[in-house]
């Protein structure tokens, strides 16, 4: 068999790349979540506020308790993880 016909027919396994692909972007949202633990809160777009029905008052967001920001998942999982880790030494 020539060296040309070798490489042709070996193919790398297409799931390892995919694999790896999703690897990576784990890590990186972890990354992100450790450097930036919080993101906007959804319901008030990061005010910690809105208008009242009557549009005279401010009332303060419930899901974000007028803090205007949410603590993400992955932060979450980060620190399980991290008080695990503590809990077995």
């Amino acid at each position: 068999m020539s060296p040309l016909l070798a490489t042709a027919s070996h193919t790398a396994h297409p799931s390892a790349a995919w694999l790896i692909l999703a690897t990576l972007g784990a890590v990186g949202y972890l990354a992100h979540c450790v450097i930036w633990p919080y993101r906007a809160c959804r319901k008030c777009q990061g005010a910690g506020r809105f208008r009242s029905p009557s549009g005279r008052a401010w009332r303060y967001c419930n899901r974000c308790s007028g803090k205007g920001a949410q603590l993400r998942p992955g932060r979450r999982v980060w620190t399980h993880l991290k008080n695990t880790n503590r809990h077995r030494k």
